[in-house]
Order: C-alpha cells, then sequence, then structure tokens
C-alpha cells in the first residue's frame, strides 16, 4: 500500500509539473509536415529549384550528380497552360513556330529538391550555369523552340536575388571568352506539371539515350573584386579562434544592403570583418571556392566551419544561421524550436547588477534590468522591455490563447507575456533564461 502511495504521489507532481510548464511558457516543437509518397524520402528541411536546360534528359542527369542534391523531376513550367503533357507542349511549339498561336509554351524543366545544410544553392546554380550554354536563344544544343529555353525558375525572393546576381557573375567571365549576353530567363515558378512517368531517370532507364546537352566550357569562378586585384586581409588583425568574414564585392548591390541591415548595427559576440578580396588570409582555410556576394564565413582556428552565402534583406534569415553556429543545443531548442527550460534551472534567475538582458545571437538590448522582478515562477520576469525589441504574436497551442515573445532583431523565441505583472504595465513577460545575456553596466563603461 505505501509503494501504491508512493507512486500515485509521483504521478500526480509529474502531471503539476507539465501542467505549470504549460501554463507559463511551454510549446512544443513545430509539427513535422506531412510529406507525399513520393517525399517520404526527404526531410522537412529539403528545398527545391526549378531550371530549364533544354532537354531535362541530360539536365536531370547532370545535377543529380551534385552532393546534396536529393531528387531530381522532370517536368513543364512557366506556360500559360495550368496543366500539361508532353504532346501538348510539341504541339503547341508547332503552332507558335507556324504562327498560329500567341500563347506561352512551357519550358522542359527539372525540380532540383535539395538539403541545404549539405550543399550551398549557390553550388547549384554555378552547376546549372556551366552545364549548358545560356547564351543560346530559345533553344539548346540541336534542341530548337521556346519549350527548350534556358530558365530558371524560383519559389522565394532569395532565390530570385541569387539567381541574378550568379548570372552576372557568370556573364563577366563568359564576357572574357568572348561569349554573347545571357539569355537565361529568371522568373518566379508557376504551373509547373510533373512530366510522365517514362521522362524521370530517363538516362539512368536509358544508358546510350539522347541528351544532347553541352556547356560553353566556361568554368564559373568569382573573383570577388570586379576584375582587380585586393589584397586578403591580415591574420594578424583577426581573431585567430573565432572570426565572421564578410567576402564583398566592388559592384554588389547586396553587399550594401548587408552593411546597412546589419555590419551598420553590430553588437554580436563575435568579430566580423570585411574584404573584396575572394581569398582568405594567408594561412587560413576557406572550404570550397565563393560563389555569390556577400558570403558571411565563420572562422575557427584559421578554418571556415560556415558560411551563408547571398543576402537579400532576411536578416532573420541570417540570424538564425548565426544562431545555430554560437548557440548551445539546449539554447537552440528554446529559440528556434519553442522550447522552455526547466524552472529554475535558467540563467540570471538571481542577477541584480544594473545593466541590459540582450540577445545572445544580435547582441540587441531587451530588456533593461530596473524592469525586472521575482514572480516566483522560476523563470526571469519583466515588466517592460526596451522600446522596439520585441516582436509578439499569438499562440493557440495547448488549448490556450497566450501571447508569444521573440527578438525582434533576430526572430528567436523568448517565452510568453501574461496580464498578471506588476505596476506600471501591469504585465508579466515570463522569458527562458537561457537565452538572455546579461552586459552589465560596468562592463560597457570599461569599453
Amino acid at each position: 500500500m505505501a509503494m501504491k502511495t508512493v507512486n500515485l504521489i509521483a504521478v500526480i507532481v509529474t502531471l503539476v509539473v507539465a501542467g505549470l510548464l504549460a501554463m507559463f511558457v511551454l510549446r512544443p516543437p513545430a509539427a513535422t509536415p506531412l510529406l507525399s509518397s513520393g517525399e517520404k524520402h526527404m526531410s522537412a528541411d529539403v528545398q527545391s529549384i526549378v531550371f530549364g536546360m533544354g532537354c531535362f534528359w541530360g539536365a536531370e542527369k547532370r545535377l543529380s550528380a551534385i552532393p546534396g542534391v536529393v531528387d531530381v523531376e522532370s517536368g513543364y513550367a512557366n506556360g500559360d497552360a495550368s496543366k500539361t503533357s508532353y504532346d501538348d507542349v510539341l504541339e503547341l511549339e508547332r503552332q507558335i513556330k507556324r504562327g498560329r498561336s500567341e500563347a506561352r509554351n512551357h519550358a522542359e524543366v527539372i525540380k532540383v529538391s535539395f538539403d541545404p545544410k549539405k550543399v550551398e544553392l549557390a553550388t547549384i546554380l554555378a552547376a546549372f550555369w556551366e552545364n549548358h550554354d545560356p547564351t543560346q536563344v530559345d533553344g539548346q544544343g540541336n534542341d530548337i523552340g521556346t519549350n527548350y529555353r534556358s530558365a530558371i525558375y524560383t519559389s522565394t525572393p532569395e532565390q530570385q536575388a541569387l539567381a541574378e546576381q550568379t548570372r552576372d557573375i557568370y556573364q563577366q567571365s563568359l564576357t572574357r571568352e568572348g561569349f554573347g549576353k545571357i539569355a537565361t530567363e529568371i522568373a518566379p515558378l508557376k504551373n509547373y506539371t510533373r512530366a510522365e512517368e517514362y521522362h524521370q531517370d530517363y538516362l539512368v532507364k536509358n544508358p546510350n539515350g539522347y541528351c544532347g546537352l553541352g556547356g560553353t566550357g566556361v568554368k564559373y569562378a568569382m573573383d570577388g573584386s570586379g576584375g582587380q586585384a585586393h589584397p586578403a586581409l591580415d591574420p594578424a588583425t583577426l581573431n585567430a579562434e573565432r572570426q565572421l568574414i564578410v567576402f564583398e564585392a566592388e559592384t554588389c548591390p547586396y553587399c550594401e544592403k548587408f552593411k546597412n541591415d546589419v555590419l551598420s548595427k553590430w553588437k554580436a559576440d563575435v568579430p566580423v570583418a570585411t574584404t573584396l578580396s575572394a581569398q582568405p588570409p594567408k594561412g587560413w582555410t576557406l572550404e570550397k571556392a565563393l560563389f555569390a556576394t556577400p558570403t558571411i564565413v565563420l572562422f575557427k582556428n584559421g578554418r571556415e566551419v560556415s558560411r551563408y552565402t547571398g543576402y537579400n534583406g532576411e536578416q532573420q534569415a541570417f540570424w538564425k544561421w548565426l544562431g545555430f553556429q554560437l548557440l548551445t543545443p539546449a539554447q537552440q531548442r528554446i529559440a528556434f524550436e519553442q522550447g522552455t527550460e526547466v524552472p529554475g534551472s535558467g540563467s540570471h534567475l538571481d542577477e541584480k547588477r544594473p545593466g541590459f538582458y540582450v540577445d545572445p545571437i544580435t547582441g540587441a538590448n531587451l530588456f533593461r534590468s530596473d524592469a525586472k522582478f521575482e514572480s516566483g515562477t522560476g523563470w526571469p520576469s519583466f515588466f517592460n522591455p526596451v522600446e522596439g525589441a520585441l516582436e509578439l504574436r499569438v499562440d493557440n497551442s495547448h488549448g490556450m490563447r497566450r501571447v508569444e515573445v521573440l527578438s525582434k532583431s533576430s526572430g528567436i523565441h523568448l517565452g510568453h507575456v501574461f496580464d498578471d505583472g506588476p505596476p506600471p504595465t501591469g504585465k508579466r513577460y515570463c522569458i527562458n533564461g537561457n537565452v538572455l545575456k546579461f552586459v552589465p553596466d560596468e562592463a560597457v563603461a570599461k569599453q
């Protein structure tokens, strides 16, 4: 009987703790989206982009060989028809050539699905440019027609920007080698239709089948300097243990945007430097060549450990990348999976010094210490944030309607806000201490 009583008490305690977690800040990780039967081998992080390179058989074979590409599918895209077939495309092209139709035909395309943790989109774009002739108008090799046009069809503004930038970089190389202007169409994807089954993996099923795909022979290369030589950074001026380097180009509007949006307000712990050279500091190592600017590379002990390629104003996407490099797994679970720490286990509960609580990634001020109070919940609590520092979002998880608190600068999850705080606001910002960094006033004064 005594053992049963102990077990019953343990169950009751567990349920009470779980209820308290849900009441204050608990939120489960986002559910994994359901995948179709043809996508079950892909993770939720897989992204896709669509290319037209002439006949899709050869294009499919070339780009599926890139490590990190998880699937390549043949299809039709960016014509006027919402659905189509191979015969429909061929017939419409005949009508167009005879002047009997002004409809826009679909392009033969491949949808490339890739894991961005294993391969950068810039690497795939470089392979796209090298593996066909983008200067040929409405055709590729002997395959002539609008359905064989060179094209990149994107699903996000970031893909669009990077496609355009890599085009401009490759154009410089083509021009130096005597080639004409790139004719590749770059546009958002629309009206995509998967091609018939016999077109899928065609050259795997028919090893001696027709390919018809050839490139210009010009390698994609980014000198990062607009044709002028610039010296690499001096390693003596850098932090050998951990250093961010932003590789830029002289004529790069994306670089200027990154400077204005991010670098001009830099407060992160990791030091950052910029360079117009495409070469790393002497004695330091890049894992691979640069494909676009800006490319932000994190070096540890002189070796590249991660990079972020391209920037189009998505500040939180950049900070999320950096957060995965700087935060511990426990911090990442809170910041990016809306997790929570066990009450009483987080940082800063007993911190009494004057100062600011800041975002652990961006360094932006979130709360002032004189707005902190003892709530008895086991989490650091504040009655007022720094003006403009937070973003609030409705949270309907656990059958409750709550208000989630996020850092406006990085977008990370911090906790929740409730209406049971002290005067003068009556608010209680219940925050996970492990995603706060405290900067005492005396530390700022010494700088």
